[in-house]
């Protein structure tokens, strides 16, 4: 027979013992959990704890966010089908006018830039180097183009540039054109231009001593007539600008000013 006081003790050590037990329980619980989440993380470098839960039996919040895994066929990076995206639009003289921006993914091999040129001389655009598909591999290519009322659409600009040559501070590259429909020749009033990603304001100054404002907007937002404005287009690696002379005048210079 166990003495009552004894009894009495053991009895009082039973919770005490459940709870260290639980405790340590929880302890190795919560080891776990987090030896996997070092195991994760070293192994891929972007993911955290998603599907995890800690000591409590609650799930664990994810500390960092996985990567996007990255497009791999040629299809899925546009190799082969240009990405198009309108920066500006308005009416000049009763004529609608517009300009898009195409750009094309960077094929990986020779094989895929050769049959990239094939696509592109289907879309009638041709890079400058037309004759060497290997010069395109590795690179993003992209063409402006300018249409006026029923005219077929006319080059700006375009270049094959790498995927690390990203425009920065206040770098800017532009062209300028005539929007007058019957007139290859007329006064440049339209100006479009790429400018860095961080650029929030591009001052176009024309002939007459004026200047016009483009701002940033966002990706998607809506194309006003005649409107000035920095967008993003998809697959390229910096931002777009357009700029709209009043007639009359012609361009004479454009910076970033913000």
């Amino acid at each position: 027979m166990i003495p009552d006081q004894l009894t009495h003790a053991v009895v009082g050590l039973i919770p005490l013992v459940v709870e260290q037990l639980l405790a340590l329980v929880r302890e190795r619980r919560w080891a776990l959990a987090t030896a996997t989440a070092l195991v994760i993380v070293g192994t891929s470098g972007g993911l955290a704890l998603a599907g995890l839960r800690g000591g409590d039996g609650g799930e664990v919040t994810p500390a960092v966010t996985q990567r996007a895994t990255q497009p791999s066929t040629p299809e899925e990076r546009h190799v082969y089908t240009p990405q198009q995206t309108m920066l500006a639009a308005g009416i000049e003289q009763g004529e609608t006018w517009y300009v898009t921006v195409d750009v094309w993914g960077a094929p990986r091999t020779e094989a895929e830039a050769a049959a990239q040129l094939r696509s592109m001389s289907s879309h009638h655009e041709e890079p400058w180097d037309r004759d060497n598909s290997s010069a395109l591999v590795g690179k993003i290519t992209y063409f402006v183009q300018r249409a006026v009322g029923t005219g077929e659409p006319e080059l700006l600009m375009g270049d094959s540039v790498s995927p690390k040559d990203t425009m920065a501070g206040t770098d800017l590259k532009s062209g300028a054109s005539t929007l007058d429909p019957k007139k290859t020749e007329g006064p440049q009033r339209l100006v479009v231009g790429q400018v860095a990603k961080t650029a929030q304001e591009v001052t176009c100054t024309w002939k007459d001593g004026s200047s016009t404002v483009a701002r940033r907007v966002e990706a998607g937002a809506d194309i006003n007539s005649d409107e000035a404005a920095i967008r993003p287009a998809a697959g390229s690696l910096d931002n777009w600008f357009v700029c709209v002379g009043a007639a009359g005048t012609a361009y004479e210079s454009a910076e970033v000013t913000k």
